[in-house]
């Protein structure tokens, strides 16, 4: 599975204003719902809560991979976001993150969510893309994404 499989132009989000984390996982569930095939942005906001309190979804170096599998979500959903200021996210190694990549999966999918988390992880785990990311456009954004 491949980023492209899920994330397109209309969601790369450059500026989204969010003062803590709370409120960063409320913009993104609104800006998710319009690709979610009917799931509302209150669902997707309580899906996205529940997993955080399972853990942080902040897997360091300023970034945070906020994610849960959603009844009746017809397909992979994926939501790049480039916060303007870092903010707490209780990431494992205290950071605070600006980079964000929510991934919304449908929960009859079995095994394909952990490729899905795998694809996103592996991108986000190099350094030279983690610095692309933090510059440029959103047109440069989803080219780094999704590039082989």
């Amino acid at each position: 599975m491949h980023i492209a499989d899920f994330i397109a132009a209309d969601r790369i989000v450059l500026d989204p204003r969010a003062r803590d984390k709370d409120q960063l996982l409320r913009e993104l569930a609104k800006r998710a719902e319009p690709a979610s095939g009917g799931i509302s942005a209150d669902a997707i906001l309580t899906a996205l809560r529940s997993r955080e309190a399972l853990g942080s979804t902040g897997l360091g170096r300023g970034f945070a991979l906020p994610h849960a599998r959603i009844e009746g979500l017809p397909r992979f959903v994926g939501l790049f976001a480039r916060l303007p200021r870092p903010i707490g996210y209780d990431a494992i190694d205290g950071a605070p993150v600006d980079l964000v990549f929510l991934l919304l999966m449908p929960a009859e999918e079995g095994h394909n969510h952990v490729a899905a988390l795998a694809a996103v992880s592996r991108r986000f785990r190099d350094v030279e893309t983690l610095a692309r990311l933090r510059k440029g456009d959103a047109e440069a954004a989803l080219a780094t994404l999704t590039a082989p």
